[in-house]
């Protein structure tokens, strides 16, 4: 396994790609499922999101040019304040302005074999994303951790995944993403989307429909989010 410092020499490439461009947002990776600290105890890498790959729930993306395309399950946070440095959870708690569900859409453009730091390098496979209704909540007692997520590709139920067990504290993982920033000289300016993290992940073989529900025990939802493959 390439050790801390290889690591981060894969998410400066990373930067160095991204160049001046601001990005629309993040994502947080290796914070779900078999992933998590896959890269070592408690790193979080992070991917960006460019402006023009942000998408609103019923985009229709073409196939056309996209490698190896697959999609994710995830929910989309929206600051409303900046978070610079190491910050705490209860400083993230107070600059969350929305969640939202959401896709992430990944682009597998590395041939098997490539390595993290490559991985690193190439954005983490991150395409773009689709994005639901913003919600705001209660995010003291956030119900995060009682959500069921399943997904459905042309109508039919393909996957469903619980949080419980699942996927890391969403406040936290944004927590760590800041930190790593921080270790580029770089924040989460207010406004920035940031996706924490996968809960379904199904590669994508055709044109096909998906939709995401993203339920929140029985009194309670953060609604739906739908795409096309086209």
């Amino acid at each position: 396994m390439p050790d801390r410092q290889q690591l981060e020499a894969g998410l400066q490439r990373q930067l160095d790609a991204l160049g001046d461009r601001a990005p629309a947002g993040w994502k947080v990776g290796l914070t779900s499922g078999a992933a998590r600290d896959s890269m070592g105890e408690g790193f979080r890498p992070f991917g960006h999101i460019l402006p023009d790959r942000v998408f609103d729930s019923g985009a229709r993306i073409p196939l056309a040019g996209l490698r190896t395309p697959g999609i994710e399950n995830e929910l989309c946070f929206r600051l409303g304040g900046a978070l610079e440095g190491p910050v705490s959870r209860r400083q993230v708690l107070d600059a969350v302005a929305s969640v939202a569900p959401a896709f992430e859409l990944i682009e597998r453009r590395l041939p098997a074999g490539a390595g993290q730091v490559a991985h690193l390098a190439d954005n983490l496979a991150q395409w773009g994303i689709v994005v639901g209704e913003e919600r705001q909540l209660d995010w003291e007692g956030s119900p995060f951790p009682a959500i069921a997520v399943a997904l459905r590709r042309d109508g039919e139920e393909v996957q469903r995944v619980a949080a419980a067990g699942h996927i890391d504290d969403h406040f936290a993982s944004i927590a760590a993403l800041a930190a790593q920033l921080a270790r580029f000289d770089r924040c989460l300016d207010a406004g920035a989307r940031i996706i924490t993290g996968s809960f379904t992940k199904q590669a994508v073989a055709g044109p096909c429909r998906y939709e995401g529900d993203f339920d929140v025990g029985a009194a309670q939802g953060l609604g739906q989010v739908v795409m096309e493959y086209v």
